[in-house]
């Protein structure tokens, strides 16, 4: 069961980046695009983390910082986010904190076994530390933008 609710304050969270150490209190005052991602380098993945990319700049005119979570580790991030020039940060969720703060580990199969892993999924939080959308089972085409609309509505 997820811990955050749609407009209400996110609990407070620590986490690694590969910008270093992060805490959810030190992003108020900017618009928060928290994105969930199974893995690193995979098609899917890339795609979704260059579309953020590539809408970068309209993202920071709306005071909005992106960051990416998935559970592989910082020296996986450091070498998806400089081959893909990413210039945001990914966190590193290999405790699965975040993932279960935010209900994002699912049962998904794969040729026939099941296993736990990331249900794409993400998540806006406003300036003040409020969830005020998510998205989730998210499909990657069009995604991106749909996300961009809805900061400018904010």
């Amino acid at each position: 069961m997820s811990l955050v609710k749609i407009n209400k304050k996110i609990p407070e969270f620590s986490v690694s980046t590969t910008a270093g150490q992060i805490q959810s209190k030190n992003l108020q005052g900017k618009n928060v695009v928290l994105y969930f991602y199974p893995k690193d380098n995979t098609s899917g993945c890339t795609q979704q983390g260059q579309d953020f990319r590539d809408k970068h700049t309209l993202f920071q005119k709306q005071q909005t910082i992106i960051l990416g979570v998935s559970r592989d580790s910082l020296s996986s991030h450091e070498k998806f986010k400089e081959k893909q020039n990413f210039p945001f940060e990914l966190i590193s969720d290999q405790d699965e904190k975040l993932c279960t703060l935010f209900d994002v580990i699912k049962e998904k199969s794969m040729y026939g076994k099941k296993y736990l892993g990331i249900e794409r999924s993400t998540f806006l939080i406003d300036e003040k530390g409020t969830l005020r959308q998510e998205w989730r089972k998210v499909k990657v085409k069009g995604h991106v933008d749909e996300v961009l609309a809805t900061v400018k509505n904010l």
